[in-house]
């Protein structure tokens, strides 16, 4: 059983995370200096910040690394806490371009993917250390974007290729006892599998390897969509400790943008939570299959609850609150 079902899991999730990490780190050295400004630009209202971190989100495929990088801001005093509440609604939003794609079930590109991406990543290094003259400066200036470009298609590919992995614990989770009894307990209250999906989130502290985790399960026939769902939604959930744990320390303004994200994912999970029949009709009726139907799920929770709460972000009572807090 450990060799059929544990070293799998262990062995894909590794792989998951080294690729989610490999993916962060090339988009952030591309983008990260844009990400600073853009957030301290386009946060003149709560709308401009929601755009705005809805696509650098999708950008860095990491709504906490948007989150985690706000409260530092916050905390050295570049952005106010009035203007995060944008961010934190839309970043939220940016982070579901990745279950989107890995509904794709293209795993199977995974091996030529990652094959090509290393190769052209080796070329561009190759010819960032060529002597002036050798290539037109053109090129030269493109080498280094390039090598960052290749290595996050290279982590996206290994995201794949973990997903694969995790994908084929199917058959033996399928007969084992403990799942069975997880499965009899789940389909009397969803709550199983919330508490689910908060705890190995918060344990793996990537919502999107969990979620990846499902949608894996469902593809292969073993996890019901619906008990998908209620995992995508404990998730999100379970996400938010990274911010948490990111607050330790900081200014009474950072403390408010880590509990502002708790309160907009916790409040929107325990609102859908007795929907999640619904919830799975509505994502089934946009297409796909059992995976689909998750990404879409984690898609249109997101999207909800963030336009759902905006207006408010528009009261005064938060610009108050920010003078009360200020020292």
């Amino acid at each position: 059983m450990i060799r059929e079902l544990l070293f799998p899991v262990f062995y894909g999730l590794v792989i998951f995370l080294a690729g989610m990490k490999v993916m962060e780190a090339s988009l952030a050295r591309l983008a990260g200096p844009l990400l600073k400004r853009s957030l301290h630009k386009a946060t003149s209202t709560p709308a401009k910040g929601l755009i705005a971190s809805a696509l650098l989100s999708a950008l860095l495929q990491s709504s906490t690394a948007v989150t985690v990088l706000t409260i530092g801001m916050v905390n050295a005093g570049l952005l106010t806490y009035a203007r995060t509440l944008g961010i934190i609604l839309g970043s939220n939003i940016g982070t579901c371009l990745t279950t989107e794609l890995i509904s794709l079930q293209i795993s199977t590109l995974a091996p030529p993917l990652l094959t090509a991406a290393l190769c052209l990543w080796a070329a561009a290094v190759m010819a960032g250390e060529l002597p002036p003259g050798r290539l037109p400066e053109a090129c030269r200036r493109l080498a280094g974007p390039l090598q960052f470009i290749c290595l996050a298609f290279a982590g996206f590919a290994l995201v794949l290729w973990g997903i694969a992995v995790m994908q084929s614990i199917g058959p033996a989770l399928e007969g084992s006892g403990l799942f069975r009894w997880f499965l009899a307990h789940a389909a009397t209250s969803a709550l199983w599998g919330l508490a689910a999906g908060a705890v190995l989130t918060a344990m793996v502290h990537s919502s999107a390897a969990v979620i990846g985790m499902a949608m894996g399960l469902a593809a292969s026939g073993v996890m019901p969509p619906a008990l998908g769902i209620a995992i995508v939604l404990g998730a999100n959930i379970g996400t938010c400790v990274t911010a948490v744990i990111a607050a330790i320390g900081s200014t009474p303004s950072g403390v408010f943008v880590a509990w502002s994200h708790v309160t907009l994912n916790v409040g929107g999970a325990l609102l859908f939570l007795p929907f999640i029949q619904p919830l799975q009709s509505l994502s089934a009726w946009i297409g796909g299959g059992p995976a689909a139907q998750l990404a879409h799920a984690q898609t249109i929770f997101n999207v909800f609850c963030s336009l759902a709460v905006l207006p408010l972000c528009y009261l005064p009572v938060w610009s108050r609150l920010e003078q009360r807090l200020q020292p």
